[in-house]
């Protein structure tokens, strides 16, 4: 006997059609430290130590210990860390009240700092996108959820005098897709394996009802942010829904001749993330979906080259931010954008039987090898001209990719820096940077990775999770630039997740040379590691490798592939 799941109320065909499945689940979150609370008699904070223990997320009659907040004339707080950035809510259990109602002001915040600020001002404390600083009103035995946000720290201000609320308890909601980490990531250096697990975790969290760019700001359909995720989603977890979904949206969002968001460099990664999920899913049914859509695109971008063979993108032209204003770095840059959507999206236009666009399309591409721009010292777009094959990688890694080593690198085009200096057999300065540059948000308390950062910052500045000292940086709130300065930041960004999908491409050498991992290649470089293992998922199954080097420096593979996976030289 077949029973009804649908909930009763919404059983009427014109109501339940109306509705959507959320994939999402949600699970308590238990806080980990009380990092500051108010002093003194007049803003009294009492019992705290009842927040750190495992009570039930659920409100009763049987008062016992309670955490207490009493506003005598001034506003009483408490400042709460959750241990690890997440994307959901706060939930109150409160216990009573005095009198019937209170007020509590509740600030999230991605660092503790964040958390104690007020909006506006100097350090740039905002409520876009999220009402992440906001005041609500609550009675005795209730259990108000706050948010949603992405943030690690809660403080909650009683505000009005004379008031005193208690509470049973205070739980974080965890809202997240419960995936399976199909892939993973092991070598003798534990702080490569730390930056693998937390580039992992930060995609997953930005993989919501679709795929964000961050969890507390702008959570959005970024097209242009979105490769180095989609990079880290197929490494590992695979296929996911939430990356169709996004690209359909951002497709039907953007009828032609428009841009992606309005910018022509958006709508060209569009055609690359397509590449890279058809190549690891090999799903042709969804590939011709996109078969209209995308041969006129490719035939759009076709026509943005000169007769000197220069790109000739119209605006808004984007690189990323931290190459503005640098005029001939977005010129190479976007040069090389150009090719290699060119001849990814030839690629997929063979797949389809579209050949005689798909020789147009590389015909094009090929004219912009006439004109080798100058990167101006820029490592973004040195990176990308090596990657189109417009200059040498070695060239390119010699002359401005690892000058300065981890200086002048970028969140997201670190991804691509990566892939340029292992192309240049320079596996070891790669990882050298991994180590340096995210590693370093790691070192300040980082449980994710940010939308900017710069190695400079780290001199003389506080840790994140921690309330930092009169005359020390705030890492958080001191720093940053363009759209992101200050707490506007984001602590939470996928697409500086590019380690992740790097480390499993490269280093454990899982190269996809047919579409749905039907042929691969595996081509590890350790670098300076001593051995490295890990897994890969396929629409067939896992593949998992271990690499171990000898003495002379050559290196013992061994692996298993699941059956319908080929392995070729």
């Amino acid at each position: 006997m077949q029973m009804d799941i649908v909930p009763y109320g919404i059983r009427k065909k014109e109501i339940f059609k109306k509705t959507e499945e959320d994939k999402r689940v949600r699970r308590f979150m238990g806080v980990q430290k009380v990092l500051w609370k108010s002093e003194g008699d007049k803003c009294l904070v009492t019992g705290e130590k009842v927040l750190l223990e495992d009570r039930d997320p659920q409100i009763n009659l049987g008062q016992t210990e309670a955490c207490v907040l009493e506003n005598n004339g001034e506003t009483a707080s408490i400042l709460l860390d959750f241990g690890v950035e997440f994307h959901g809510y706060v939930k109150l259990f409160v216990w009573s009240v005095s009198p019937e109602k209170v007020r509590l002001r509740i600030r999230f915040g991605e660092s503790a700092m964040e958390a104690m600020s007020d909006l506006g001002g100097e350090k740039n404390a905002t409520n876009d996108h999220i009402n992440r600083d906001q005041i609500i009103e609550t009675g005795f035995l209730s259990m108000p959820e706050i948010g949603p946000s992405g943030f690690r720290f809660c403080r909650i201000d009683l505000i009005d005098p004379n008031t005193k609320i208690s509470f049973k308890t205070v739980k974080g909601i965890f809202t997240y897709r419960e995936l399976e980490y199909k892939g993973s990531f092991r070598c003798n250096d534990e702080r490569l394996n730390e930056i693998w697990g937390v580039g992992a975790y930060t995609v997953h969290l930005n993989m919501q009802e679709y795929v964000w760019d961050g969890i507390k700001r702008d959570r959005l359909v970024w097209i242009g942010d979105m490769h180095p995720e989609t990079s880290t989603i197929q490494a590992v977890f695979g296929y996911d829904e939430s990356v169709p979904k996004s690209l359909d949206l951002a497709r039907d969002e953007t009828p032609l001749p428009g841009f992606m968001s309005g910018i022509s460099s958006y709508s060209l990664w569009w055609v690359l993330i397509h590449h890279g999920w058809y190549m690891q899913n090999g799903d042709k049914e969804y590939l011709e979906e996109q078969r209209d859509y995308l041969k006129s695109l490719l035939i759009q971008f076709s026509q943005y080259i000169d007769e000197e063979g220069r790109e000739q993108l119209p605006p808004t032209r984007f690189l990323d931010w931290p190459s503005h204003g640098n005029d001939e770095a977005f010129h190479a840059g976007l040069h090389s954008l150009l090719r290699l959507s060119l001849l990814r999206g030839a690629e997929l236009l063979e797949e389809l039987g579209e050949n005689e666009t798909a020789a147009m399309c590389r015909e094009r591409a090929d004219i912009l090898l006439k004109h080798v721009p100058d990167p101006n010292h820029n490592k973004q777009a040195a990176a990308l001209m090596a990657l189109a094959d417009i200059a040498p990688a070695e060239e390119m890694n010699d002359k401005v990719i690892k000058v300065g080593g981890a200086r002048n690198l970028s969140t997201f085009f670190g991804y691509y820096i990566l892939q340029a200096q292992a192309l240049a057999n320079d596996m070891v300065g790669a990882l050298d940077n991994i180590r340096t540059y995210w590693g370093g948000m790691l070192d300040r308390g980082a449980t994710t990775f940010w939308e900017d950062f710069n190695i400079e910052w780290l001199e003389g500045s506080g840790r994140i999770d921690e309330l930092v000292p009169e005359g020390v940086k705030d890492l958080h709130g001191d720093f940053g630039n363009f759209c992101y300065k200050g707490f506007r930041h984001s602590l939470c960004h996928g697409w500086a997740s590019g380690p992740t999908a790097f480390m499993s491409g490269y280093v454990l050498g899982i190269q996809v040379l047919k579409p749905g991992c039907e042929e691969i290649r595996i081509k590890p470089d350790l670098g300076d590691l001593e051995w490295a293992e890990g897994t890969y998922p396929t629409p067939m199954g896992i593949i998992w490798v271990r690499h171990e080097k000898n003495q002379d420096g050559t290196i013992k593979t061994e692996y298993k592939v699941p059956e319908g996976v080929k392995v070729v030289e």
